[in-house]
């Protein structure tokens, strides 16, 4: 054989080799998005020689996904896929129309990519963010769309309506439920704090609209506003200087300032919070010479309380209670109610004011301290007086919680013992009746087991009609400590120690209600042998 044949024959081999090789080493066809990278020449580019796990190949391809992980962003940084190899999501060889990326977007949890939707951002469908023109990450538009590449910084998917002339934190003023109104955003904490009558002016009639760029824009920033004449006419043109402030005030153009640089602050009344918008007419109905009383604030204002906080005949200054700057609200505190007769303890220091001292349409201060000032004796004609004397709560309940009962027991004729001192008050005093009413047990109650417990042995052991479970039984259980066979009419000796109770004292024969019967009229030997 010459040596063309037996090179020929050598190459023919290693084709026939390198198919059947190929036929068996590969576990399957692959799916059309990696269809490029077929045949067993492709293998070391997603495989690594001897190892299993293929990770760090898929993100030498997939170099988008490395770098959000690598930035711990993105789902793949979340605690879903973290630690997980690439193959166990996404799996190959499963044929050409083989889906690599299973993705439910209906069901998928946003919160995973590390951006949760909020406000109106889970109404959007996923296609309204995740579109191409919004992708920074060209990397990330790949064949077939990709929900990877946005960022989530507000200015990335949302024109910036500001132009810029404001910071590009949006969340610092609005959020994410509607653009307008902004929450976040205080006037007051601007270089130009609103005060007076500025309160009231609509934003925009210092903060123009324009067009700009073609699109609407609203100033916000660059105003100037050193000088009232800044936004206001003069109406003085200039004759009196800029400083409108001299002679007029920031809660109406209209009033002016009567005497000029006149400051009340110098005479005997100060003016402070609401006497401050006040016109001087309201107080100097004369000249404004003239001297009027001013020590009290009843001198101007009328008693509201109609002479109830009095004190030895002369009515209590507002001042006491209430300040210049509303008479709304009260100055009133916890520490001043201690000097009245009724301290504020326990829940009461919970209860808002309104609550015990405006029951009608006006307040009311002459209150008693009795309980039954405010709250309904529930136990009324119910439970004996001695227990409640005048009416006082705090006899058993306490102000903390009205649950909270610190009754002694042992003070009546029949005291907690033994698994008496695990129920609840409301277990014997309040009866439950069958058309869903309660109805309280105190001073009808007597000693008598069965007021409480049902009469299991139906009066067997009755002496006179009543039966005292006492006999047999102690506090702590139901099982019969006191009772001694031997005491009864059938002394127990010889066999009959060892026989156990139900040999004798079996359930009656009654279908009607079931008991196990004790007592019996015949006690001979033939009656049970």
């Amino acid at each position: 054989m010459n040596k063309f044949l037996k090179y020929s024959l050598l190459i023919f081999s290693l084709i026939l080799w390198v198919n059947y090789s190929s036929a068996q080493l590969s576990p399957g066809e692959l799916s059309n998005a990696h269809a490029n990278l077929e045949g067993i020449s492709n293998c070391t580019k997603c495989h690594i020689l001897g190892k299993k796990e293929t990770s760090s190949k898929c993100l030498e391809c997939h170099k988008e996904i490395k770098q959000l992980i690598n930035k711990n962003r993105g789902y793949h940084a979340s605690e879903e896929a973290e630690g997980k190899n690439c193959a166990e999501c996404h799996g190959e060889h499963f044929g050409r129309d083989f889906k690599i990326v299973r993705f439910d977007d209906k069901t998928f949890d946003h919160n995973l990519t590390g951006f949760g939707l909020k406000g109106k951002h889970t109404k959007n469908k996923c296609a309204d963010c995740h579109k191409t023109e919004l992708i920074k990450n060209k990397t990330s538009q790949k064949k077939g769309g990709s929900y990877l590449g946005l960022e989530t910084e507000c200015l990335s998917c949302h024109n910036d309506f500001h132009e810029k002339t404001l910071s590009s934190d949006c969340l610092s003023c609005h959020n994410q439920e509607a653009f307008r109104p902004a929450p976040g955003f205080d006037h007051n904490k601007t270089k130009f704090d609103l005060r007076g009558a500025h309160q009231k002016v609509d934003c925009v009639k210092c903060h123009k609209t324009e067009t700009r760029n073609g699109k609407q824009f609203q100033e916000f920033s660059g105003i100037k506003f050193e000088s009232c004449t800044n936004c206001h006419a003069d109406e003085h043109k200039g004759k009196f200087g800029d400083n409108c402030l001299k002679c007029h005030t920031i809660f109406t153009f209209k009033e002016t300032k009567v005497l000029k640089d006149f400051k009340h602050d110098k005479t005997n009344f100060a003016l402070r919070g609401q006497h401050q918008k006040l016109d001087c007419k309201k107080c100097h109905k004369g000249k404004l010479t003239t001297p009027i009383k001013h020590k009290n604030c009843v001198d101007c204002h009328k008693d509201y309380h109609e002479g109830q906080l009095a004190k030895d005949g002369k009515i209590t200054d507002c001042n006491s209670c209430h300040t210049v700057n509303s008479f709304k609200t009260s100055s009133f505190s916890f520490e001043k109610h201690k000097q009245t007769k009724f301290v504020l303890d326990g829940a009461h220091l919970a209860t808002p004011c309104f609550a015990c001292h405006k029951k009608t349409e006006k307040w009311n201060f002459n209150i008693k301290n009795q309980c039954i000032d405010c709250h309904e004796n529930i136990h009324k004609n119910y439970m004996d007086i001695k227990y409640i004397p005048k009416n006082d709560c705090r006899n058993c309940h306490t102000v903390s919680n009205w649950k909270e009962v610190t009754f002694d027991h042992n003070k009546t004729d029949f005291k907690l013992e033994g698994k008496h001192h695990e129920a609840g008050c409301r277990d014997c005093h309040f009866k439950p009746l069958p058309n869903g009413k309660i109805v309280q047990q105190f001073s009808i109650l007597t000693n008598s087991c069965s007021n409480c417990h049902a009469n299991k042995h139906q009066n067997q052991f009755a002496d006179n009609g009543e039966t005292r479970c006492t006999r047999c039984h102690t506090n702590k259980n139901w099982i019969p400590d006191k009772f001694n066979h031997n005491t009864a009419r059938f002394k127990l000796d010889g066999k009959h120690e060892n026989v156990v109770c139900i040999k004798c004292h079996k359930p009656s024969a009654d279908t009607r209600e079931k008991f196990i019967k004790y007592k019996f009229e015949d006690i001979s030997c033939t009656s049970c042998h």
